[in-house]
C-alpha cells in the first residue's frame, strides 16, 4: 500500500470539485495551479458560475457531496452560502468559488492570478 502525499489529496479534492460541478452544470470550469505563484495562500482556485441562486446552491452541495464521499474530506471554512451569489469553499489546497455570472465577470479573479497555469473543464456552456 502506497502513502499518500497531500500533493495527491488536493488532485484527489481537485478533481472531486471538478466532478460536483459538472454534476449540476456549472459553467465555464477552470482550474489556477498557484503552486509556482510565491505567496500564494492555496494550491489551487477552482471557479465556475450558474444563473441561478438555486443551481449555485445545488452546485455548493454537489461538490461538498463528492468531496467528502470520495476523499473523506470537510471543507475548512465556507462563506456565501445564505445569498448564494458567491460562495467559497476552503479546502485548504483546493478553494473553490462558484459564483453568479455577473459577480464572476465583475471580480475577474482569473485575471488576478494571470501568471498562473489554467485548465478548463468540460462544463455546461
Amino acid at each position: 500500500m502506497t502513502k499518500k502525499t497531500k500533493r495527491d489529496s488536493a488532485e484527489q479534492i481537485l478533481a472531486q470539485v471538478v466532478a460536483g460541478m459538472q454534476e449540476k452544470k456549472a459553467k465555464d470550469i477552470v482550474s489556477l495551479n498557484l503552486q509556482s505563484i510565491n505567496h500564494a495562500v492555496t494550491k489551487y482556485f477552482v471557479i465556475c458560475h450558474a444563473a441561478s441562486k438555486t443551481q449555485i446552491g445545488a452546485i455548493y452541495n454537489s461538490i461538498e457531496e463528492f468531496v467528502l464521499k470520495n476523499c473523506d474530506a470537510k471543507p475548512f471554512h465556507r462563506e456565501g452560502i445564505q445569498n448564494s451569489e458567491w460562495i467559497l469553499i476552503d479546502y485548504f489546497d483546493v478553494v473553490v468559488h462558484v459564483f453568479q455570472e455577473d459577480l464572476r465577470n465583475f471580480y475577474k479573479i482569473e485575471n488576478l492570478w494571470a501568471d498562473a497555469p489554467i485548465t478548463r473543464y468540460k462544463s455546461d456552456d
